[in-house]
C-alpha cells in the first residue's frame, strides 16, 4: 500500500514539474516556434481542432493531478483506518516538523512555514523570469526602423509590447489564483495544506492579478489614445481578440477586487461573498437538535448528522439562519468529533458581530422552540497528525479555543479505544479570556448529552488566563448568570447533515473529476465536429471566436451542472431512508447554573465536575495577567512536542517566534487561522 502511495505521489510531482516547465518555457521562442506547433500537429483533429492542444497543455495536467491526489488520499485514509500502529517514524516526524516550522513570522503574509516559502519562491521566481523574458524578447526587435515602418514612435511600440506583456504575466497569476482557496482541493490536502491556512495567498494572488490586468488595460488605453486609435476600445472582432470582452472582464474583476477590501468584506460580508461566488448552493434545511446559551454571550448549536458523515478535527462549516439573514453565510469551526459523537455536529458562535448578536438574542428568547438553519460543508484537513506527538500544547485566545475543543473530544475517543490509547498525547490547554464570564466556554469541552467515554483516561491540564479582571467572582454574585440548554421541536422539512459523497469521499471525488473531464471533452468534440468544423474547416478564420468560446463555456457549465445534480440527487435518495428513521423526542429546557462550576470560585481546585464527567487533570485560573508563552514552553519536556496556536495575530506571531528561534528543536509549530 505504501509503495502504491509513493508511486502516485512521485507521478503527481512529475506532472506538476512538467506543468511548471510549460509555464517556464512559455516566454521563450522555443515554446512558440517549436513546442506548441508540435503539440498542435499531434492533437489537431476535426473533433477538437487547435483547442485540443490547449486542453492538453493547460487542462489535462491539473485534472490528472487532482485525480491522482484523490486516489492517494483515499489510500492513505484506508491505510490509517486498517493500521493500528503509529505510521510515522522519528525521522519522518522531524522532517515534517522542519517543513512545518515557521521561517517568517511577521510580514504581509503573516506566518510562513518552510513548505509555504518553497512554493512562494517558486511562484515569485516564475513571475520574475516570465516578466524579464517577455520584455527581453519583445524589446529586442524594437528599433527606430521597425517603429518607423509601423508609423509609430519607439516608446509607443514599447508601450504596446509592455501592455501585451502585462496581460500575459497576468494570465500566469490567474492560472494559479484558485489553487489556495479551493476548500475541497485534494492537491492542497496532498501537500499538507488547507484552504484556511492558504487563503492569504489567494488574497495576494488576487491583488497581483488585478494589478497586472489593470495595468494591461491602462497601457492599451494610453497607447490607443496616443496613436489616435481610441475606437479600438469599442471593437468586438469576429476573429481574434475582442477588446470589449476584455474591458467587461476587467470591470468585473475591479468589482470583485473592490468588494474584497477589508472595510467592505468585514462590514458587508454578504456583498463580498456573493460577488465572489455567484452560484446557487445545493443546500437543504438541517435538523437543529439543541442549543446551549452561555452567559458569556456564546451559543453552541447542535445539529443532527448521519453516522456516515466523517470529518477531522478543526473542520468548519458555513451556517445560514434565514430568520436573521437569508443571504449571509458565516464560517464556524466544528467543536465535535465524528468518532465521539457519530450522530451530532456542533459549532460554537461567540457574539462578536451584528449577525452573531442577533442569533444570541434570538436563542435567548424564552418562547423559541424551532430555528431554521442551513449549512454548507464540512470542510477541513484531510488528515490530522496531532495524535503523533508525545505532548500537545495548545494556546488559544477568546473564541480561538473552538478548534481545540474538537481536538480534545477526538483525543477522548482515542484514549478510550484500546487500539489507540497508547498513542494519545498529554495535553496542556492554555486559553486566554478577557473576563471571568468567558470561562464558561470551557463547559463546552464535553457534549451536552454526555458521552459513554471516560474523560479520566485523557491526560489533560487546563491553565486558563483572565487578562482584564483581577479575581474570580464569588458564589451568588450577579455575574453568576444561568446558562440553559434548549431542545428544539423537530420539523418534517429538516434533515440530518450528511456527506455529499458518502464513504470513500476522496475516491468519489477523483471519479467525479474524471467523469467531468470525459463529458466536457465529449461535448466539445461533438460541437466542434458537427457544428463548427463544417463552417470553419479548421482554419480558425471563419467562425466567430466569441461564439466558439461561449459554446465551450456553456458545455463546461452544463458538464459541471450535470455532475453536481447527479451527485446531489443520488445523495438525497440515499438519505431519504435515514431521514424517515429520525425520531426526536422533545425535551425540557433545562436550566443550569455555572455557579457550581469550579472555575468560578476555586482557581486551583481539581476539576471534579463538568457536564456528566470528570477530569483527571487539574485546572488553574490566573487572573490579571497574560500567559508567558516562552516560560510555559520551556517547562515542557519531551522529544516530540506539538504546539498549536489559535487566536489573535499577535499571539500567533509571538508563539511562532519562540518556536522558530531554535531553542527547542523538538517543538513542531502549527498556526490555526481563519481569514474569511
Amino acid at each position: 500500500m505504501k509503495m502504491i502511495q509513493t508511486a502516485i505521489r512521485l507521478m503527481t510531482i512529475v506532472i506538476f514539474l512538467g506543468y511548471i516547465m510549460i509555464w517556464v518555457m512559455m516566454p521563450t521562442n522555443t515554446f512558440w516556434l517549436h513546442w506548441l506547433p508540435r503539440i498542435h500537429s499531434v492533437t489537431d483533429s476535426t473533433f477538437l481542432g487547435q483547442q485540443g492542444g490547449n486542453i492538453l497543455v493547460y487542462t489535462v495536467p491539473i485534472l490528472l493531478m487532482a485525480a491522482l491526489a484523490s486516489l492517494c488520499l483515499h489510500l492513505e485514509n484506508k491505510h490509517s483506518l486498517s493500521s493500528n500502529k503509529q505510521s510515522s517514524t522519528i525521522s519522518k516526524k522531524n522532517l515534517m516538523g522542519l517543513w512545518g516550522r515557521p521561517v517568517i513570522v511577521r510580514g504581509p503574509l503573516g506566518i510562513v512555514t518552510w513548505k509555504e516559502l518553497l512554493f512562494l519562491l517558486m511562484f515569485v521566481g516564475l513571475l520574475v523570469w516570465s516578466t524579464s523574458a517577455y520584455i527581453q524578447a519583445m524589446f529586442a526587435t524594437i528599433t527606430t526602423q521597425t517603429a518607423s515602418r509601423m508609423k509609430e514612435k519607439v516608446w509607443e511600440v514599447k508601450l504596446d509590447s509592455m501592455a501585451l506583456m502585462l496581460g500575459l504575466v497576468g494570465n500566469i497569476c490567474l492560472a494559479f489564483l484558485f489553487f489556495p482557496v479551493a476548500r475541497g482541493s485534494p492537491l492542497l490536502r496532498l501537500i499538507g495544506l488547507t484552504s484556511e491556512s492558504s487563503i492569504k495567498y489567494h488574497i495576494w494572488l488576487g491583488h497581483i492579478t488585478m494589478v497586472f490586468c489593470t495595468a494591461h488595460g491602462l497601457c492599451y488605453t494610453v497607447f490607443w489614445a496616443k496613436t489616435h486609435q481610441i475606437s479600438q476600445m469599442l471593437k468586438w472582432e469576429k476573429i481574434g481578440i475582442s477588446n470589449v470582452a476584455g474591458e467587461v472582464g476587467l470591470l468585473a474583476g475591479l468589482g470583485i477586487w473592490l468588494t474584497s477590501l477589508p472595510c467592505i468584506r468585514r462590514n458587508i460580508f454578504e456583498l463580498f461573498f456573493y460577488t465572489h461566488h455567484l452560484y446557487i448552493l445545493f443546500v437543504q434545511k438541517v435538523r437543529l437538535v439543541s442549543a446551549r446559551v452561555l452567559p458569556c454571550q456564546a451559543v453552541e448549536l447542535n445539529f443532527s448528522k448521519t453516522p456516515e458523515l466523517n470529518y477531522n478535527p478543526m473542520s468548519s462549516i458555513f451556517v445560514n439562519v434565514p430568520k436573521i439573514s437569508k443571504l449571509q453565510w458565516h464560517p464556524f469551526t466544528i467543536t465535535t468529533s465524528s468518532n465521539l459523537e457519530p450522530e451530532k455536529l456542533s459549532v460554537v458562535i461567540k457574539s462578536e458581530g451584528s449577525w452573531s448578536r442577533k442569533l444570541y438574542e434570538e436563542l435567548s428568547l424564552p418562547s423559541i422552540n424551532h430555528l431554521q438553519v442551513s449549512v454548507e460543508g464540512p470542510y477541513g484537513p484531510a488528515t490530522t497528525h496531532f495524535h503523533k506527538y508525545d505532548k500537545l500544547v495548545m494556546f488559544s485566545g477568546g473564541s480561538g479555543i473552538t478548534p481545540f475543543i474538537s481536538i480534545i473530544r477526538e483525543l477522548v475517543h482515542m484514549a478510550n479505544d484500546s487500539d489507540t490509547t497508547n498513542r494519545t498525547p498529554q495535553i496542556l490547554l492554555v486559553p486566554a479570556f478577557k473576563k471571568t464570564l468567558d470561562l464558561g466556554i470551557l463547559d463546552l469541552i464535553l457534549p451536552v448529552s454526555g458521552t459513554n467515554h471516560d474523560i479520566s483516561h485523557l491526560k489533560l491540564k487546563i491553565q486558563a488566563y483572565v487578562t482584564q479582571e483581577n479575581g474570580l467572582p464569588s458564589l451568588g454574585t450577579e455575574n453568576q448568570r444561568l446558562f440553559r440548554t434548549i431542545w428544539f421541536k423537530p420539523s418534517a422539512l429538516d434533515a440530518p447533515i450528511s456527506a455529499i459523497l458518502r464513504s470513500n469521499t476522496w475516491l468519489w471525488l477523483g471519479m467525479i473529476v474524471v467523469w467531468f473531464f470525459v463529458i466536457s471533452l465529449s461535448g466539445v468534440a461533438l460541437v466542434t465536429q458537427f457544428y463548427i468544423y463544417p463552417i470553419d474547416h479548421d482554419t480558425n478564420m471563419m467562425y466567430s471566436y466569441s461564439v466558439k468560446s461561449a459554446l465551450y463555456m456553456l458545455i463546461i457549465c452544463m458538464s459541471v451542472a450535470t455532475t453536481v445534480i447527479i451527485a446531489f440527487l443520488w445523495n438525497k435518495k440515499r438519505n431519504s431512508a435515514e431521514m424517515r428513521q429520525i425520531r426526536v423526542t422533545d425535551g425540557p429546557t433545562p436550566m443550569t447554573s455555572p455557579g457550581t462550576s469550579p472555575w468560578y470560585y476555586n482557581a486551583d481546585r481539581e476539576l471534579e465536575s463538568l457536564p456528566n464527567k470528570s477530569f483527571t487533570g487539574c485546572i488553574k485560573v490566573n487572573c490579571g495577567e497574560r500567559p508567558d508563552f516562552k516560560k510555559i514552553l520551556m517547562e515542557i519536556e519531551g522529544s516530540n512536542i506539538g504546539v498549536l496556536v489559535s487566536g489573535p495575530k499577535k499571539m500567533r506571531q509571538d508563539v511562532a517566534t519562540i518556536c522558530s528561534s531554535g531553542f527547542s528543536k523538538s517543538m513542531q509549530f502549527e498556526s490555526i487561522s481563519f481569514s474569511w
